[in-house]
């Protein structure tokens, strides 16, 4: 059926929005992807052991994040505030991060890119957006040497 567990690319996908959560969780398992979706950035945090709390678990020991997608308007903490963490982050800064919008303006997408991101989805997101997302998956393994 789908690819070994072992083999498989885990994506933490992020969006407050459950239908675009629920839609990107379909299209990455349909894409063979294992996928753990939060519905904020501060969830997000929390799950890669970045949150700046006193009960701080490092859950990225456990389980491996190979790629964070993220939408970019959020309440709190936008998709823009995860990119710079995760950037910051000496255990995380490789990991490929893709946003994602409905809104098409141009001067954020920049701001992402130059950023850091790998990549900038208009929403709705579609299959073959998801397709987009292998190289930088096999880019980021083959950089960590898995």
């Amino acid at each position: 059926m789908g690819m070994a567990a072992e083999s498989q690319f885990h994506v933490l996908a992020v969006d407050d929005s459950l239908i675009d959560r629920k839609l990107i969780e379909k299209l990455l398992k349909t894409s063979s992807f294992k996928v753990t979706v939060v519905d904020s950035v501060s969830k997000a945090l929390e799950f890669l052991g970045l949150q700046e709390s006193e009960q701080r678990i490092n859950h990225h020991q456990e389980m491996k994040v190979d790629l964070i997608i993220t939408d970019y308007s959020m309440p709190g903490m936008t998709g823009y505030d995860l990119l710079k963490k995760i950037k910051e982050s000496t255990s995380f800064k490789d990991i490929p991060v893709v946003i994602m919008s409905s809104e098409n303006i141009p001067s954020r997408i920049n701001r992402c890119l130059e950023e850091g991101a790998e990549d900038f989805f208009l929403k709705p997101v579609q299959l073959s957006d998801v397709d987009r997302l292998r190289p930088h998956l096999l880019g980021w393994r083959t950089l960590v040497k898995i």
